[in-house]
Order: C-alpha cells, then sequence, then structure tokens
C-alpha cells in the first residue's frame, strides 16, 4: 500500500464539465455543440498549443471569486475522492484577474476554495501559484509579489507556467523567482517539455528551482542526465499529459523508466486532468501497466513525493505515519 501525492495538477485542467455546464449561461458562454466534456477534453495526441487551447476553454468560469473558489474547492475533493492523500495545486492568477478584482482577489479565492476542499473531504492541500511565459515582466512581478503575500496563508509554492514552444527562455523570470525564494515558497518550474533539455538545468541554476515539471527532454542528452542525478533536483512527471501534448511519441515512450534508471528523482502528476480524462490514479497505472514500475518503485516515489512536497512539516509528518502504518499493516512477505 502507500500514499498517493499529486503534486503536478492544475486548476484550470480541473474543471467538471458538469460545473462548467451548470455556469455557461450565467457567464454567458455558448453551449458547445457537443457538451462540455467534449470541449473541455482532448481525443488523442495533438501539440502543446492545441492542449493549451482546450485548458483554455474553462477560462470563462473563472469570472468571480465565488466561481473561482467553487471550482478550487472541487478540484481538492475530486482528488480526494480518486484516492489521493495530498495535493498541490497550481494556478496563473494573471489568467483571472478581471477589471475590480485585483490579483490578491484572485488568489484569495483560491485560498478560499481549497480551504473549503480541505475541510470537506480532510485531505491536505495548498497552491502552488504560476508566472505566465507570455505575460509581461511587471504582470509576473505582481503574481510573485502576491504569492509572497499569501505564503503560509494557502500558498506553498511558486511555477512558471504557459506554452514553453512559443517561450522557452528561463532568464526574464529570474526577479518573480527572487521574490518567491524570499518568501520562503517552494521552486518548481515546467521546463523541458516542449524546449530542449537545457532549459531545465538553466531553471534550476537560475532560479534556484528544486523541481522541474515534465522535463521530458533532459532524457536525450546523458550528460544532462547525470547532472540532473547529480543536482538532487525532482523532476514532476505526468506520462498522458506529455502524450497528448506531443512531448513523446506515446506514452509507452515516456522517459521515466529512464530517470529512474538514471537515479533521477521522480514524483507524479496528473496535469489537466480533465483534458487527457486521466486523473492521478490513472497515471499510476500507466507507470505500472506502460512503464515497467514494480510496486516498491511506486512507493519510492511516493516516499520522495512527501519529502519534496512544498508542504508544511506537519502534513510531511502526518504522512510519514500514515505510510509507516500502511506498511506495518501489510505484514511480512509469506515465506
Amino acid at each position: 500500500m502507500s500514499v498517493p501525492v499529486n503534486l503536478h495538477t492544475h486548476l484550470e485542467g480541473r474543471v467538471r464539465p458538469s460545473t462548467a455546464a451548470e455556469l455557461a449561461s450565467a457567464a454567458g458562454v455558448p453551449e458547445p455543440t457537443d457538451g462540455w466534456e467534449a470541449a473541455l477534453s482532448l481525443d488523442g495526441p495533438a501539440d502543446l498549443t492545441t492542449y493549451l487551447d482546450k485548458v483554455a476553454a474553462s477560462y470563462p468560469f473563472f469570472g468571480t471569486p465565488e466561481l473561482l473558489a467553487r471550482i478550487a474547492c472541487e478540484a481538492v475533493e475530486d482528488a480526494a475522492a480518486d484516492g489521493c492523500a495530498y495535493l498541490e495545486l497550481r494556478f496563473g492568477p494573471a489568467t483571472h484577474v478581471r477589471d475590480g478584482w485585483s490579483v490578491d482577489d484572485v488568489v484569495r479565492a483560491a485560498c478560499e476554495g481549497v480551504r473549503l476542499g480541505v475541510a470537506r473531504s480532510g485531505m491536505p492541500a495548498g497552491i502552488v501559484v504560476a508566472a505566465l511565459r507570455k505575460r509581461s515582466a511587471e504582470s509576473n512581478l505582481a503574481v510573485a509579489r502576491a504569492a509572497a503575500r499569501f505564503a503560509g496563508d494557502g500558498v506553498v509554492g511558486f511555477d512558471l507556467a504557459g506554452d514553453e514552444s512559443v517561450v522557452p527562455q528561463i532568464a526574464p523570470f529570474v526577479d518573480c523567482y527572487a521574490v518567491a525564494r524570499a518568501a520562503g515558497l517552494g521552486l518548481t518550474c515546467h521546463a523541458a517539455e516542449a524546449a530542449p533539455g537545457f532549459r531545465a538545468r538553466e531553471a534550476v541554476e537560475l532560479l534556484g528551482v528544486t523541481r522541474i515539471g515534465h522535463g521530458a527532454h533532459l532524457a536525450a542528452d546523458p550528460e544532462l542526465l547525470r547532472w540532473a542525478a547529480g543536482s538532487g533536483v525532482t523532476v514532476e512527471v505526468c506520462p498522458t499529459s506529455n502524450w497528448f501534448t506531443g512531448a513523446i511519441g506515446s506514452v509507452r515512450a515516456h522517459p521515466a523508466p529512464v530517470f529512474a534508471a538514471a537515479g533521477v528523482g521522480l514524483v507524479l502528476g496528473d496535469d489537466n486532468p480533465v483534458q487527457t480524462r486521466s486523473p492521478l490514479s490513472a497515471e499510476r497505472e500507466v507507470l505500472t501497466t506502460a512503464l515497467g514500475f514494480a510496486p516498491d518503485d511506486l512507493a519510492a516515489l511516493d516516499a520522495r513525493s512527501v519529502e519534496v512536497g512544498f508542504m508544511p512539516d506537519s502534513t510531511r509528518a502526518a504522512l510519514r505515519a500514515r505510510a509507516a502504518e500502511m506498511h506495518s499493516n501489510e505484514g511480512p512477505e509469506p515465506s
């Protein structure tokens, strides 16, 4: 038995189609011909831009603090129902700012929704605030400062997200990460998903991140693999999502086994499960059925997830204790 932890999932990729259908009329959004599940989900692999367009179809439903809080609450509840033991929910606040509604208001609403979801589900969770590659330096600094103001009050980490195939550079975001680091937030970065592997190393060396989102193209360079293993950086793998964005040719081609064999630390996420129709429980099955992970490999992944998650020490201690209790209850192997 194990303690499943989801360290890479996006709020915008977790809008229930049923919630979208309910809110569409009030948001002034026409009902799609084939319904909201088809409008939000992909039928199969595409490219990163097409994938992100599907995610963006959910943006009209984040138009008020109440709606954002509701979606955040439901995201936590859905993850708990899927068997998750801890969730880090990332999102890009700048996308949801409206007239009369500041970045702080957006972050506050997300934190309130997550708190309600935690209270209802009993599963701990935190927010990872994301700067966005296509946004201005001014906008991203405002987001970083808002994240810093909510550090310890719902926000646990800071990320860089968006279309890496269009804006692959890392250096323009150094100042944002300096603000987040000074606030004590955990640092991660989407990198080497749609850009070469060296972008992941840049993220570690320029931004100070301890985790890399996706990092699929790291596996193509033996020297970078050795660097990743030696640096202690953790790669957040999301196999089905990487297939759907075109980062890999098939789910069986995902480099998770290559990373593991090279000694690179791994954790698991489901990225945008509404778009891929593959929540964390399904991603765990992908690891075992398509990528050859044994139960001990999953247990090691879960243990690392607990250690590198941007969670409070009290949550980490509780998850360690839960894992230890599960292990003791399994009893000895039969002789």
